[in-house]
């Protein structure tokens, strides 16, 4: 070791007494300073120009620091330059001047010379990582609370890269005499590297062989801020391999083998390096360390719970893939790997989750709604499904054999309620679940969806009961008046079914309300209640039963009577506001303080004044004093809304305040949240003045929280169970400490100051250098 230490220190002598090295490390430090100074400016303008524009800046280390814009990403794609033009000469030099005929007739041992020379890189690698972590500290002090542990844990994933590719440089130098030669190898090699992850990834074994050899996005996760046995094994294995190559390249020089026990040299050193990493990377073998505050690469302590409850019993998750469905573009075999990192999160904590993948085609089934109200379950217009097929495998260059036809996956498996989709089916113990993707941007289940399924598989699952029999708003249904995005649209993420729910309608005309449901639903009837219908519903209220009601302008006298019994009742007339840019009965009314009750992620629209679209809209009007606690949730503004009596007319004249009429002006509730004691649990009652809020064409309408408030009043009657919160604290480096002035200081240092202290620096060494 201490000839390895002697070598490594004359050739960190050789390197800075050369212009490339001190040239490196000035263009390096400049270009960090550049992008960490043009990074900052970029959200220091955010943080300047303020309202909206501040909830950009949260997590404001990543921003700053990780791919794909930070510093660390732009670092992480220009580094691979640098170090042929570092590692290029290292053996190549002796070998064209000559002197590495005299370290073979040297007492020193091939070994020591490679060694040597690697760990002279190491050092210099080491040089570039305190260049970037001059950044590190000055992040430390212009982010408020900035993120330590992330950017120490990138420094160490970057370190590791550049120690892997001084490896590569070392043994490309001792091919070759000509220095160039080696540095373009080098790079050849860099590339083959990057790309081999993507060549034959159909083929299964081929493809977890290339995906072992790939560097591409090895250091992701420790930019990110996770570190794990896997990925720093896999560098470790990258530098044995290329020093055990350099080696048994000199070796060879030096002895007379024949070409036989040289081969075997270079198969045994491969070989042995890809069994230590097949091996290190079971998934039971891999050890995993979040450096992050927060532990924000790691699941959430309610994911994790689930997750234990799962015990040792094996979860076995296959993918059903269709050939002519949108999706079979995310599920082809190439992706296989792709899919395997989106699970590794929770192998991370439960090891034995086997992923299967069965591949078939048939017809895939679109949701649409050309009928106002009705669900179509629409077929291609192309029912020979055969020939489609095979149309789809000659453009995707896969053979037809592989996929099973609609008559063998039909034995295996009903897929036509889940529309013939890419589906993931989990089975547990014998039960069953799917686990969707959905028509949206992320297309794959979040951590909350997953959860939700893996959930149903363990334990049951609240239920929430619509009534049917009286004309009530429809949980299948897709037309603007209905719920059925909310409640059922498998292919929505955020419906209840995705979310850990079951839904069902239930008729009282023919039925009782079922005893195991969480709430029961009655959504704008059109006709009055029978008298038997209505004793149901008051026996089950007297259980301390949840309960949802939502009325509509002009159905009072079907509700009131109900409601009287709570002690609320649906105002007549309807609210208007003052003319503007939306209809006059299109009011949205503000949460108060109480939603925090509710669910306190709402504090977020509380403190925005993000409303509730209500499209015609009834007030409500409530006693103190009864069995009840109640708490108005939504309020309006009595300077902008009043209550209209008898007909409003919306498309001729502007609504005005009519106090001769009876118009009166004040603020008053239109959603109220119930609440007592009984039974041992608190019963939770929701009474809403409008039944448009939960329908299908509120919850797309923009700048409201019509959808966030939905969910969370589900959520409020299973009491916080469902959905699963995989919420995160909020960061907290999400302001910057430095001004423009600090920022103008900023780039004369990083841009002026620095580098050119390190120009002297240099110069006085190599002027010394020169006299000597």
């Amino acid at each position: 070791m201490k000839v390895a230490l002697k070598i490594a220190k004359a050739e960190l002598n050789t390197l800075f007494y050369s212009p490339i090295a001190w040239l490196l490390a000035i263009v390096f430090l400049f270009q960090c300073g550049l992008t960490y100074t043009g990074v900052l400016q970029n959200y220091l303008t955010y943080q300047e120009l303020g309202g909206p524009y501040l909830r950009v800046l949260k997590m404001l280390t990543n921003l700053v620091f990780t791919p794909p814009s930070g510093m660390f990403g732009t670092v992480m794609q220009k580094i691979y330059l640098y170090i042929p033009l570092l590692t290029m000469g290292l053996i190549s030099r002796e070998i064209s001047s000559g002197t590495i005929k005299l370290l073979y007739s040297s007492p020193i041992k091939i070994r020591q010379i490679v060694f040597g020379k690697f760990l002279a890189m190491m050092g210099y690698n080491l040089l570039l990582i305190l260049i970037i972590f001059i950044f590190v500290i000055t992040g430390l002090f212009n982010i408020h609370s900035a993120d330590l542990g992330l950017m120490l844990s990138s420094l160490f994933g970057i370190y590791l890269l550049l120690c892997a590719y001084s490896a590569i440089g070392l043994f490309m130098s001792s091919l070759t005499s000509y220095q160039i030669v080696a540095a373009m190898c080098t790079l050849v090699i860099f590339a083959a590297l990057a790309y081999v992850g993507t060549i034959w990834q159909d083929i299964d074994f081929v493809r977890d062989l290339t995906y072992f050899l790939s560097i591409s996005g090895r250091t992701n996760r420790m930019l990110l801020g996770l570190i794990s046995t896997k990925d720093v094994i896999y560098f470790g294995l990258i530098i044995y391999i290329f020093l055990g190559f350099c080696i048994a390249r000199l070796q060879s020089q030096r002895e007379s083998k024949s070409a036989i026990v040289v081969a075997g040299r270079y198969i045994f050193i491969f070989f042995s390096a890809l069994m230590v990493g097949y091996i290190t990377s079971l998934p039971p073998l891999v050890g995993y360390y979040d450096a992050t505050a927060g532990n924000q690469m790691t699941l959430t302590s309610n994911s994790q719970k689930i997750i234990a409850q799962l015990g040792d019993e094996p979860l076995e998750v296959t993918s059903y893939i269709n050939l002519l469905e949108n999706n079979y573009w995310s599920g082809q075999p190439e992706q296989r790997n792709t899919d395997l990192n989106r699970w590794l999160p929770y192998m991370r904590f439960k090891s034995n989750i086997k992923l299967k993948y069965v591949y078939y085609y048939d017809n895939p089934i679109y949701v649409a709604r050309p009928i106002p109200g009705v669900r179509i379950a629409k077929r291609k217009e192309d029912e020979n499904v055969k020939l489609t097929a095979q149309k789809y495998a000659k453009t995707f260059k896969v053979d037809l054999g592989d996929f099973k036809t609609p008559e063998e996956i039909s034995k295996i498996i009903d897929l036509r309620p889940e529309l013939n989709r890419y589906v993931m089916q989990l089975k547990f113990k014998g039960k069953t679940t799917f686990l969707r993707l959905f028509d949206d941007s992320q297309v794959y289940p979040f951590e909350s969806e997953t959860d939700a399924a893996l959930k149903r598989l363990i334990s049951k699952l609240p239920k929430i009961a619509f009534l049917d029999g009286e004309y009530e708003r429809s949980k299948d249904k897709l037309s603007d008046k209905e719920y059925g995005q909310l409640t059922s649209l498998i292919t929505f993420r955020n419906s209840l079914v995705n979310q850990g729910f079951d839904v069902e309608n239930v008729s009282l005309q023919t039925g009782e309300i079922p005893a195991d449901i969480s709430a029961l639903v009655i959504a704008d009837p059109k006709t009055a209640f029978a008298p038997a219908v209505l004793a149901k519903i008051q026996k089950y209220i007297a259980g301390g039963g949840n309960l949802l009601i939502a009325g509509e302008p002009g159905k009072q006298s079907i509700l009131n009577p109900l409601l009287s019994t709570l002690g609320v009742q649906i105002m007549d007339g309807v609210l208007v506001q003052k003319a503007g840019d939306n209809p006059p009965d299109m009011l949205k009314p503000l949460f108060t303080k109480n939603i925090t009750n509710i669910n306190k992620g709402l504090q977020k629209q509380l403190t925005d004044s993000v409303g509730v679209s209500m499209p015609g809209v009834s007030g409500l009007t409530y006693t103190i004093g009864g069995p009840f606690l109640i708490k108005p949730l939504l309020m309006t503004d009595s300077s902008q809304n009043w209550n209209k009596k008898g007909k409003l007319v919306v498309d001729s004249a502007d609504v005005v305040f009519s106090a001769a009429d009876g118009d009166t002006k004040a603020a008053v509730p239109t959603v109220l949240a119930l609440t007592r004691q009984i039974n041992h649990k608190e019963q939770r009652i929701i009474i809403a003045g409008d039944a448009d809020f939960l329908s299908n064409k509120e919850l797309s309408r923009g700048r409201a929280a019509n959808f966030v408030f939905g969910i969370d009043v589900f959520g409020w009657f299973t009491y916080g169970q469902f959905p699963i919160d995989t919420n995160r604290p909020e960061s907290e480096d999400k302001h910057l400490n430095v001004t423009d002035k600090g920022l103008i200081t900023l780039k004369v240092l990083f841009l002026g100051i620095l580098p050119g202290l390190l120009v002297i620096i240099a110069a006085v060494f190599l002027i010394r250098r020169k006299r000597k």
